[in-house]
């Protein structure tokens, strides 16, 4: 895969970080070196275009060298970066080339900031913004090591001076503030060149003066915070930008990693575990005076379709359904598909008659969906549901008995009249007790519901039957549910 050096938006970032392969990922972050590295070359550049002006704060000697040296940086950068580039080639070693590539590029920076005289600026940016570019695009333990050999370089290079050991800099003055123990902008190097008096000769009338010494330092210091903030502020908009949309990357990544581990692939619907987990949360959430009410759907003659008409007819079936269900219902109902052709409906603050109403409805609905095979064969499918609504009241009694019994986040001993005892609000004041308890409630509804579908095949399906009144007329299946 080509890489561009000439733009890397949203998408081909994308692409970069989670597409592309590790050769095309350490060829493009040499590129993104090759634009570092040219940007010194263009100082150079300039610096040598005015050397008759800045002559007396660079040392111009040492430029040409350093300037041969950037060139050949940026030529080994650029070849890295190339369709002919190693990096490429089957039978290369990838990892030993990242080593040479990080390593180079690591000392390369490192003698940039000795030269530039210790810049912070410049070796804060590239120490930080650069590892972490490079972390993303090539191997991780290679950085890492760099990363902590540029330190070791760069206490090295600032600390060696203080030893009495001169590095080669660009950075000349004619002469520096005095006294020299004042605090001021200039490194270690200018401190110590008092000696550059001789060269007054260039001043007015060959005298250093203190007007003299003010404008040399005010222009000395005006060149090189120019040059730290040319060579480092691109460079850090430029990762910011970067890493931006890197996290933009990131944050659509896990949207659709959520989404995907929440979502029934086939009906587009929450899957089992998600619609069990927004239960759990409408019971923990549960307010005074309102009722919950569960829905368990199961398709007639299910296995007939698929037998009769195969497995992407029984597919189409169960998209129909779960299009049908979702058209049907409103945003704040919790729809899942439970398993099969079973599907959970959870109407949280519904009542009793409302939630029946709803459950009719969409029982008409779905018996109206005409499912066509081919030109000549079509069919109908219909639904059993079995319904039921759990009071504000009975949830707290459910607690309470629970408590009671010893139970905190298994077993629902409970016999179904304690449902209907008395309770004061300051028994259940404890929210966490609730959370604790709702996985057993889930499963009591679910499993008193599915008592109520089952009876609703056994009435002959393409009905809907509720538990609460099977409780009423005192069904034994039912109340056996409380014990288990």
């Amino acid at each position: 895969m080509a890489v561009s050096k000439f733009y890397l938006g949203y998408k081909q970032l994308s692409k970069a970080v989670f597409e592309w392969q590790a050769a095309d990922r350490t060829a493009l972050l040499a590129a993104f070196m090759v634009m570092d590295v040219f940007s010194h070359w263009l100082w150079c550049l300039f610096v040598w275009y005015r050397r008759d002006t800045y002559s007396n704060y660079i040392d111009m000697n040492l430029l040409y060298p350093i300037w041969i040296g950037v060139s050949m940086v940026g030529v080994f950068l650029l070849w890295m970066s190339s369709r002919f580039s190693p990096v490429r080639s089957a039978n290369s070693n990838l990892y030993t080339w990242q080593a040479i590539l990080i390593t180079i590029y690591s000392a390369y920076i490192t003698f940039i900031v000795a030269v530039l005289g210790h810049s912070s600026l410049v070796a804060g940016v590239s120490l930080v913004g650069g590892t972490m570019l490079c972390m993303m695009l090539i191997s991780r333990r290679y950085v890492w090591r760099a990363f902590i050999g540029q330190i070791i370089a760069i206490l090295v290079v600032t600390l060696i001076p203080y030893a009495g050991i001169t590095i080669p800099n660009l950075r000349q003055m004619i002469a520096t503030t005095l006294p020299p123990n004042i605090h001021s902008y200039v490194t270690y190097s200018e401190m110590a060149m008092m000696k550059d008096a001789t060269a007054a000769t260039i001043l007015p009338n060959g005298r250093l003066n203190w007007d003299s010494v003010n404008y040399l330092r005010q222009s000395s210091n005006l060149l090189w915070r120019s040059t730290h903030i040319y060579m480092s502020l691109p460079k850090a908009i430029f990762i910011i930008y970067m890493f931006r949309t890197l996290l933009v990357i990131l944050d659509d990544s896990r949207k659709e990693t959520l989404q995907h581990a929440n979502q029934d692939e086939l009906t587009q619907l929450k899957n089992r575990r998600y619609g069990l987990m927004q239960m759990k949360q409408a019971l923990v959430t549960i307010e005074e005076s309102q009722d919950i009410s569960v829905i368990l759907l199961d398709l007639d003659w299910f296995k007939e379709v698929n037998d009769n008409y195969g497995h992407d007819v029984g597919d189409r079936v169960l998209i129909t359904v779960a299009q049908t269900l979702s058209q049907s219902l409103t945003d704040d109902t919790i729809v899942s598909r439970y398993g099969g052709e079973e599907f959970l409906i959870v109407l949280p603050n519904t009542k009793h008659d409302s939630a029946m109403v709803i459950a009719e409805q969409l029982r008409l609905s779905i018996a109206e969906q005409t499912i066509m095979v081919d030109d000549n064969i079509t069919f109908n499918v219909t639904a059993s549901l079995g319904l039921y609504t759990l009071t504000y009241k009975e949830c707290m009694s459910l607690k309470k008995a629970n408590r009671a019994a010893g139970k905190t986040e298994t077993g629902c001993q409970l016999d179904h009249s304690q449902l209907n005892k008395s309770y004061t609000e300051s028994t259940f004041d404890n929210q966490t007790e609730l959370t604790q308890l709702s996985h057993d409630i889930c499963q009591l509804l679910i499993g008193t519901a599915d008592k109520a579908l089952y009876k609703a095949k056994g009435r002959g399906r393409d009905q809907v039957v509720s538990a609460n009144e099977m409780l009423k007329s005192g069904d034994n299946k039912i109340d056996s549910l409380y014990s288990h």
